[in-house]
């Protein structure tokens, strides 16, 4: 069976709990722990839900944050059931041979006896 993980980045209240304002105050300490990221990069890494990241960069935002892993990024996994198409009730699909089970057109003839 599929599993879908859904996962929260905690970098925004992190940062919020250590009096950091902006992601411009990331680079300093990043730098300080040999990283060295553009601001636009750290931007992203604050204000999305990153894709991927650098194990080195993920283990320095802890030591910053002075958190576990754990912390900064949470998840959930939950099982995907298949998806089937459904039909439309009455569609063509549903009933074979529609054609069989449609009505004929009836015909009135004058009658000619009067």
């Amino acid at each position: 069976m599929k599993r879908q993980i859904h996962y929260e980045w905690h970098t925004r209240e992190l940062m919020a709990r250590m009096g950091m304002r902006n992601s411009r105050d990331l680079v300093e300490p990043l730098r300080e722990r040999g990283i060295t990221l553009s601001e636009s990069q750290i931007y992203r890494i604050v204000a999305q839900d990153p894709e991927r990241i650098a194990f080195k960069v993920l283990v320095a935002l802890a030591d910053i944050f002075r958190v576990e892993v754990n912390e900064l990024v949470t998840y959930t996994a939950t099982d995907v059931r298949a998806q089937y198409p459904r039909k439309a009730v009455g569609s063509a699909a549903e009933v074979p041979l529609i054609e069989a089970y449609r009505p004929v057109r009836a015909r009135i003839r004058p009658d000619n006896d009067a």
